[in-house]
């Protein structure tokens, strides 16, 4: 079975290659592939057995052969090319008062085919642009759209925490989230604070999910009624790390309890567990806020 190599473009853009002729490579090495019709330049990005369990069924593309200084200095080239045909398109999307937002442009390293990146609200015709545009550059135009969490990842950035965009580091695929998955986490329903420089939630809610929902099973509900030996308070929040439980009594007097002094409480005096009608709107509410 030939090696295989994961080859990074750009935008984030990867892809998994066979290495046929066994050239010898390492991580950062730049790669001659075979591409739609032609050939495209990019970076090695991975390598290793692992790589067998990411390949899809389809049967990969093969490395063709490593560059020499002539086809590094025509990416640098092609870069000057795709700012300029970014303005051109844009000229044109503006002709035809077409409802879209030009994100980015890749040249084909061989310069077989141009492809133009947007996003839109809804589906655009945009067939009289790719054929304008194909009459510019007498070369295959393609016209792709995208969402916005594809456009954070093509144009990349760094997050709050600091670090790098988690979708142009390690992220494939995007998974649905919700602002459920804030809830379960005790985190403050605030669209600024839940989302990313997409404008959408951040994909990191997803990742501590499991163990606060496992952690969480053994506390009391948020905002259940709870009877101490000071009276009746409320549950105001809980440290999953500390293992204690903040009640609140209606003097907006705290009492702090470790997690095993709640549950003897709860052997002595049920909780009175909250009332969740209008979770649901507010929830909707949020989203749309964070959609929009």
């Amino acid at each position: 079975m030939d090696e295989l190599i994961e080859v990074v473009f750009k935008g984030e853009r990867k892809e998994i290659y066979t290495n046929p002729q066994q050239f010898p490579f390492k991580i950062a090495d730049y790669v001659i592939v075979e591409a739609d019709k032609g050939e495209d330049l990019g970076i090695v990005n991975q390598l290793g057995a692992i790589l067998s369990m990411k390949k899809k069924n389809t049967t990969p593309k093969a490395i063709l052969r490593k560059p020499d200084p002539t086809d590094i200095n025509k990416i640098c080239v092609n870069r000057q090319k795709e700012k300029a045909a970014f303005g051109v398109c844009k000229q044109k999307i503006e002709k035809y008062a077409l409802s879209m937002k030009l994100v980015d442009v890749e040249y084909q390293f061989d310069g077989n085919k141009i492809t133009f990146y947007f996003t839109a609200e809804r589906r655009v015709d945009f067939r009289e642009l790719v054929k304008d545009l194909a009459s510019v550059y007498k070369v295959r135009i393609e016209l792709r759209q995208i969402g916005v969490r594809d456009e954070a990842r093509r144009m990349g950035g760094y997050g709050v925490c600091g670090r790098r965009l988690c979708c142009t580091t390690f992220i494939k695929e995007f998974e649905p989230i919700t602002t459920q998955c804030a809830k379960e986490q005790n985190l403050p329903l605030n669209p600024q604070k839940l989302s990313g420089i997409c404008g959408r939630l951040m994909c990191c809610l997803m990742y501590e999910r499991e163990f606060y929902l496992s952690a969480m099973e053994r506390f009391p509900e948020v905002e259940s009624l709870i009877t101490t030996e000071k009276g009746r308070g409320m549950v105001d929040k809980v440290d999953v790390f500390r293992n204690v439980v903040y009640v609140k009594y209606p003097s907006d007097e705290y009492d702090v309890l470790t997690l095993q002094e709640v549950n003897e409480i709860i052997k002595k005096h049920p909780l009175i567990k909250p009332e969740r009608k209008n979770d649901d709107k507010i929830s909707e509410e949020i989203i749309e806020e964070i959609d929009n």
